[in-house]
């Protein structure tokens, strides 16, 4: 068994809102959160980086690669998911502006997309041909992935048989770690995988 340090970015000053594709950079209590987590993970053998290709992950992957003295590796297909028009709205201005809309949404969570966002079926398949990816390297190197609260609840439902919920209880903090081990078969695809 591989295993892979999936880790959700530090904090931004668009906390609350729709992040998504959005571009911010961590904020000042997002390089404590950043600091705090270079402390929980000395215990750990991480010997490369992989990040998202937007500056609040890649900011916190660079600070870790940096403490490990490790290379750190960019891949855009680690994004969030696209939130489209909702993009740095919070949910209250979202209900206020399309209040029918906003509940159709919640009904059919995570299956209906924001308005000119990103669908579900191609974000989760972006994330999954990823984390085979991912998963050859592991097999290889100890790995640590900085990317989005999205992208980890993604591996812990559609991997790990996790429900929404506590999918979302396990990755609402930021800088949190999901552990997920992966079993290769010989030629690197992925046959099995859990927490």
């Amino acid at each position: 068994m591989s295993g892979i340090l999936f880790i959700r970015h530090a904090e931004t000053d668009m906390a609350g809102t729709f992040c998504g594709h959005s571009d911010p950079e961590v904020n000042a209590r997002g390089r404590e959160q950043i600091s705090e987590l270079i402390n929980r993970l000395r215990e750990e053998s991480i010997e490369i980086v992989y990040t998202s290709d937007l500056r609040r992950a890649s900011s916190t992957a660079n600070a870790i690669a940096e403490a490990f003295g490790v290379e750190c590796h960019v891949r855009p297909t680690l994004r969030e998911i696209n939130f489209g028009t909702w993009e740095g709205l919070s949910w209250k201005e979202i209900e206020q502006r399309d209040a029918i809309y906003a509940r159709q949404w919640i009904a059919k969570h995570p299956m209906l997309a924001a308005p000119d966002g990103e669908a579900f079926r191609h974000f989760e398949q972006r994330v999954l041909n990823e984390v085979e990816f991912l998963s050859t390297k592991a097999a290889e190197q100890s790995i640590a992935v900085v990317t989005h609260a999205g992208v980890l609840r993604t591996v812990l439902c559609s991997l790990n048989n996790c429900n929404q919920a506590d999918a979302w209880r396990q990755t609402k903090t930021y800088c949190a770690i999901v552990r997920h081990s992966v079993a290769l078969s010989l030629r690197g695809q992925v046959i099995g995988a859990h927490l």
